[in-house]
């Protein structure tokens, strides 16, 4: 059943930037739905049933919707080249904005309070494989200040930072850091703290008022390394 008519500004966020698939629906800054998937590799299939099922779920048609956001990146090439082409065609079918945020900011949002409780900068990381990371800084005020980067972990990885502040550590990158982190005093680790597009309502709303749109013709996803593609063994040969 459709909602009763009225004045809403439904904006429609996706997340296929990590393993976990998101979906949030919004009106203005509130959160009136979301659909989560934890099946790694499964973004293709499932993102677009998600999207569907949720919006049948709250009786909100797709020409209701005043925009569709983005986490842009950086994170999983397939994931956030599903995402972002899912997002790109629903607004071109619809003629509305595209809006995009960066996947680590996407997941400083999640522990701005506590930021605000320690006085504490927030390093929300993904992974990158192998030894490394996807990882940014943020204030308490989500304002960046130190560029993304991707970063090789060692011991003496982000020991600099934690010598003059307490930072709290979020994202899936988290675990392939902790033992080398986990010690230090000024070390504030979230071993469980996901990426959710459940906490975007605020910052969408805010950029969707000030029109802070992206081009739809020439966005792309924030891939921040090169995509290497490999050639798979031959196993029969010898």
């Amino acid at each position: 059943m459709r909602l009763q008519e009225g004045t809403h500004t439904y904006i429609l966020a996706i997340d296929t930037a990590t393993p976990v698939g998101s979906v949030a629906l919004f009106d203005g800054s509130r959160l009136v739905g979301l659909m989560e998937t934890h099946v790694d590799r499964s973004h293709a299939k499932l993102i677009s049933p998600m999207i569907q099922s949720l919006m049948d779920r709250q009786g909100v048609a797709a020409e209701d919707l005043k925009a569709v956001a983005v986490a842009k990146g950086p994170g999983s090439y397939t994931g956030l080249r599903v995402g972002v082409s899912t997002a790109k065609g629903l607004c071109l079918a619809l003629d509305i904005p595209l809006l995009s945020i960066g996947s680590l900011d996407l997941l400083a949002w999640k522990v701005q309070e506590l930021a605000h409780q320690f006085d504490a900068w927030i390093c929300p990381m993904l992974d990158a494989r192998r030894m490394e990371v996807y990882c940014a800084y943020f204030d308490a005020n989500i304002q960046q200040v130190l560029e993304t980067r991707a970063v090789v972990v060692d011991e003496h990885s982000f020991q600099d930072i934690l010598s003059e502040r307490q930072v709290i550590f979020l994202g899936n990158g988290v675990r392939k850091c902790a033992p080398l982190i986990q010690d230090h005093p000024n070390s504030i680790l979230l071993l469980d703290q996901l990426s959710s597009a459940s906490v975007l309502g605020k910052i969408l709303f805010q950029k969707y008022e000030s029109q802070d749109f992206e081009d739809l013709i020439r966005f792309e996803p924030f891939y921040l390394k090169d995509f290497v593609a490999t050639k798979p063994k031959n196993k029969l040969q010898q």
